[in-house]
């Protein structure tokens, strides 16, 4: 009677524990981060992101069904991140949906998909020998309320495998998903104020940035031909918006227009400058085959010879460069068209860790002018430069098509080349009117300003996107003549969100995972032994356990 009672205690004992413990985990929860990299820890931004959700946030996630190991890391690698927002905040509700699990409506499917700019990736990979090719869409959907963005989980990395491909957007799924989040679950708050009036590319030409820009912020045009009439309220107006971006102007600004740009980065306004100090374009170009490139001043040297900088204006002339499509022959009806180095388009690729360009694939440019930065209070961070094997071609000069021909040594470009193209400029400015006689009254003037942040780049065309046969906008980067995809829109982003964040989000991408993959060629080399290994063995394993464990159990109850 005793061990019973004994017995019953004990088992009251061990649920009361269980129970207390079940208590305890419920308001004291923790997971833990073993991998060395720490890529499953949020940043604390991402985590202030995810505390401040108070309603659902859905996100459908498109890497489901059957498709190549490489997808399979990502797919797991996406979820245990799902996870860890979850985790912090039940109201990230995340699913993996199959796009083509319905075999019937497959094509129907597939061209809904690009109907959203959800662009699926065919992927070949080699197992055992054997080809095999599948359609995956790297894409998810994040919907709170009646607000979704797409959220693309491949990056793309021109000339690289799937597998570099994948480690790459891995390193980006955490920047991705949070700022996805608080792109969904937030009011837009900052103000982009497209600047308009001497001569910037129209609506059409930087229609994709404008879209991509509308997803976070409000974004409307600011007309500086007003200034000519009412130059105060002209400021005190564009004073409202937070980020100015002055894409590719080419007529000369008035004194008055550069007082009114002047004082809104005075008191605190931040700039996006994409200036071509050359006047050369590619569009002429290709029409009449030969061009003259000549300075174009815009009479703005002086306001960036005070903020610490100086645009040559020189062509760049670079080995590493993006290649142009041009016509050589007629087959049957139709044009053909040949690839040829085009040394006036430097690929630029990024080696800086700045979060502007870190992880970056490569940028297009055409026709670049070379920055000089130079000495003074603000500090200047170079994020992109032009090649090691670059040089400088001064103007005016006279630019052909049948430079494709050219094939330059190397030892041409010794001496010169990392010439800085794009430049990060970060502190307190000071007034290009400051000791100057102002070009109209300003009661509210002031010659030093606050601590403050602008993006100089010199290249215009870099905001540029092309258009399709019925003039519709193509996405900021494609160039459909040679079908390469470059990294323009996601650095341009990135530059908007640099000078607009507040909470640190852009600081994510400096966030450096590494993600072991498997050999394939040892896989390959070692296939029968693993399968031994992973499968033989444990069943021997198991078979010599069962074996033993039967022995002893005979043994014990045969006496």
């Amino acid at each position: 009677m005793k061990t019973v009672q004994h017995n019953f205690k004990k088992i009251i004992v061990i649920l009361a524990v269980l129970v207390g413990i079940n208590i305890a985990g419920h308001f004291i929860f923790k997971r833990f981060d073993l991998t060395a990299d720490k890529r499953y820890t949020l940043s604390e931004t991402s985590l202030q992101i995810v505390d401040e959700i108070t309603e659902p946030v859905y996100i459908d996630v498109f890497l489901e069904g059957n498709f190549p190991g490489e997808f399979k890391k990502l797919q797991t690698e996406t979820q245990q991140l799902l996870e860890e927002f979850k985790a912090e905040n039940p109201n990230v509700i995340f699913q993996f949906v199959n796009p083509l699990d319905e075999e019937a409506n497959r094509d129907e499917t597939i061209q809904s998909f690009l109907e959203r700019g959800l662009t699926p990736v065919n992927v070949t990979v080699n197992e055992k020998g054997q080809q095999t090719q599948e359609v995956v869409f790297p894409w998810a959907i994040a919907t709170c309320g009646d607000k979704s963005i797409k959220v693309p989980l491949l990056k793309n990395m021109m000339g690289a495998s799937t597998a570099e491909k994948v480690i790459s957007s891995v390193q980006h799924l955490e920047y991705a998903f949070a700022n996805a989040i608080n792109s969904v679950s937030k009011e837009k708050q900052k103000r982009v104020a497209v600047i308009k009036g001497n001569g910037e590319l129209e609506d059409k030409y930087i229609a994709d940035f404008i879209k991509s820009v509308r997803d976070n912020y409000y974004i409307g045009t600011f007309t500086l031909d007003s200034v000519a009439k009412s130059p105060n309220e002209s400021l005190k107006y564009l004073k409202k918006y937070d980020l100015a971006v002055i894409a590719k102007p080419t007529e000369v600004f008035t004194d008055a227009e550069k007082q009114v740009l002047d004082q809104f980065i005075i008191n605190g306004g931040k700039t996006l400058w994409l200036m071509d100090h050359v006047s050369m374009e590619m569009d002429s170009l290709m029409q009449t085959g030969e061009n003259l490139a000549f300075p174009r001043d815009l009479n703005l040297n002086d306001m960036f010879f005070k903020y610490g900088i100086r645009i040559r204006p020189d062509l760049i002339k670079d080995l590493m460069n993006a290649p142009i499509a041009l016509a050589t022959g007629q087959q049957g009806s139709a044009t053909q068209y040949s690839q040829f180095p085009w040394f006036f388009s430097p690929a630029v690729y990024s080696e800086s860790t700045n979060p502007i360009v870190s992880n970056l694939d490569v940028i297009k440019f055409e026709f670049a002018n070379p920055i000089e930065p130079l000495k003074n209070d603000i500090n200047k961070t170079v994020l992109l430069t032009s090649s090691k094997y670059s040089k400088l071609i001064g103007t005016p000069s006279e630019i052909n098509l049948n430079m494709v021909e050219e094939r330059p040594e190397q030892k041409e470009f010794a001496g010169g080349g990392n010439y800085p193209v794009a430049v990060l400029l970060e502190g307190i400015f000071h007034s290009a009117f400051e000791n100057r006689v102002l070009a109209f009254n300003d009661n509210t003037f002031k010659p030093v300003g606050k601590d403050n942040k602008m993006i100089v780049i010199s290249d215009g065309d870099v905001i540029k996107n092309q258009l399709d046969k019925n003039f519709q906008p193509l996405e900021l980067g494609y160039d459909k003549w040679t079908n390469n995809l470059y990294a323009n829109k996601e650095f341009l982003m990135n530059c908007v969100n640099y000078l607009l964040d507040d909470n640190g989000l852009i600081n994510i991408r400096s966030k450096e995972v590494n993600l072991p993959m498997l050999d394939k060629e040892k896989v390959v080399e070692n296939y029968t032994t693993a399968q031994i290994i992973t499968v033989g063995l444990p069943l021997v394993v198991l078979l010599l356990f069962g074996l033993v464990f039967t022995f002893l159990r005979k043994r014990k109850y045969s006496k």
